[in-house]
């Protein structure tokens, strides 16, 4: 009787396995686009039927595609974006890359637009906090990091103060990157009566189904007419005064005209996904006024209807490129199609240069990099380490005319995972200042010999942490 009890358990647990492993299965078949992920995640599923299915059911499927299908035409900002009279085309070599991207993204490139780059916290902080200070109407601010320290403080002192003399303050953190058990500039807002949205965030794991998918840009837009953004996150690391035991140095954007309402637009649509809330009044929209000559855009991308808009404009830029491109960013662990495209450019013979730190502020990422790094060298792109502080910026320039600025990271979470946000730019006088700011932090150049001098335990561990790649 027992013998026969223990085979009737047996089947039933093997039949759950197998169901389990079916559901697995077609699910992954229909819906995952990538080859190596689908293999990888039925590969585990075989292997651990139950820890392979909550492992999927947690980190393998794309609620938030469904979810913002569903959201697709409910939102008003569109068509105020669309609107705008200060639609313009671009000319000369990079018109093919403006169309492509009008189409992808569906948004214009606008003329009229300042664009002003500032470097480390030091700088940007004060400037910040002054446009906050002097909201009459409203102030959406995102931020991937929002601390709770001494300069957390101080954002979040500005933004009660503008929501006690009646501006529409409107915050929204990471729901991991802000604090996951213990957000403290929402405790603070919050008791201040200041609205605050933590992306995709739950206490109940049950209720977390994204916590591989962060919310990664920064954003600041002040009475709909003064914006900020960049890679800039809100922390005492990034201020070289106040002598931080790792010091962050980082770049960030003040814009003005009327590419600031795309950013607007950019906040309102995670806004609306994390608190249901639809920014609808003209305070968030003003009318825009021009303040410059700078054509520019707003690119997004994430898990959603906007995946890998920004890889696909990168790659787009790449092909057009006739004399240099130049990149400068704090991860670089890439996919192949763009190894593929800055190959190509290269071996038809593109400078390329890209800029790394010496070390940054994930040894992980570091170990990667240097396995992956080699075959960009085989391409003949240069590879440059910059010294220390540790520089956080994401910035890229193409043939000192085409600008691409904003949150995302060259690697695979970044571009397929994370919510980011760039912003495009084509401008001489902009791109040429960059390009300037890349090629001051060419260091030390790195080289094959660099690579093959390190010891085999090295190497191995480095190869290793390159197999993490799609994770990490």
């Amino acid at each position: 009787m027992i013998f026969h009890t223990f085979t009737i358990w047996d089947f039933s647990l093997l039949l759950g396995r197998l169901c389990i492993i079916a559901v697995v299965m077609v699910h992954v078949l229909l819906t995952k686009r990538d080859v190596g992920a689908s293999i990888g995640w039925i590969g585990v599923t075989v292997l651990m039927p139950l820890t392979g299915g909550i492992l999927y059911s947690m980190f393998g499927i794309n609620r938030v595609h469904r979810r913002a299908r569903r959201m697709v035409g409910q939102h008003p900002w569109r068509s105020r974006t669309m609107s705008s009279h200060w639609r313009r085309e671009e000319e000369g070599d990079f018109a093919p890359l403006a169309s492509m991207v009008s189409k992808l993204t569906s948004r214009p490139l606008l003329s009229g637009n300042s664009i002003t780059p500032m470097h480390d916290g030091d700088t940007v902080y004060p400037r910040m906090l002054e446009a906050i200070n002097g909201a009459q109407h409203s102030v959406l601010i995102c931020s991937y990091i929002f601390r709770a320290d001494s300069i957390g403080h101080q954002f979040c002192a500005a933004l009660t103060a503008a929501h006690e003399r009646g501006a529409q303050v409107r915050v929204l953190v990471d729901g991991v990157g802000s604090g996951y058990f213990n957000c403290g500039v929402g405790r603070i807002l919050r008791r201040a009566g200041v609205p605050v949205g933590r992306f995709m965030h739950s206490m109940l794991p049950w209720r977390m189904p994204f916590i591989n998918m962060r919310d990664h840009k920064k954003i600041l837009v002040v009475d709909g007419r003064i914006g900020f953004m960049g890679g800039l996150n809100i922390g005492e690391e990034n201020i070289a005064a106040s002598h931080p035991r790792h010091l962050v140095s980082d770049t960030h954007f003040e814009i003005q005209g009327p590419v600031v309402h795309q950013l607007s637009e950019a906040f309102a649509r995670d806004w609306a996904f994390t608190r249901g809330e639809e920014l609808k009044a003209d305070i968030f929209f003003p009318a825009q006024v021009g303040n410059g000559s700078i054509l520019s855009r707003i690119v997004t991308a994430g898990p959603d209807l906007d995946l890998e808009k920004i890889e696909y404009t990168m790659l787009q830029a790449f092909t057009l490129a006739r004399h240099s491109i130049r990149i400068m960013t704090p991860y670089f662990l890439p996919d192949d199609r763009f190894l593929t495209e800055l190959a190509l450019a290269s071996l038809r013979g593109i400078e390329v240069d890209i800029v790394v730190p010496w070390h940054s502020n994930h040894t992980l990422l570091d170990w990667a990099r240097s396995a992956n790094l080699p075959r960009f060298l085989d391409s003949g792109c240069r590879i440059w380490l910059a010294r220390p502080p540790f520089n956080h910026s994401k910035l890229m320039v193409v043939d000192r005319h085409w600008s691409f600025v904003g949150s995302s990271n060259l690697d695979v979470r970044s571009l397929r995972l994370n919510f980011e946000i760039n912003l495009e730019s084509y401008d001489d006088t902009l791109a040429t200042s960059i390009d300037g700011f890349i090629a001051m932090h060419r260091h030390v150049r790195l080289t094959h010999h660099d690579l093959d001098r390190r010891s085999f335990p090295r190497k191995l561990r480095d190869a290793a942490a390159r197999l993490l790649l799609p994770y990490l």
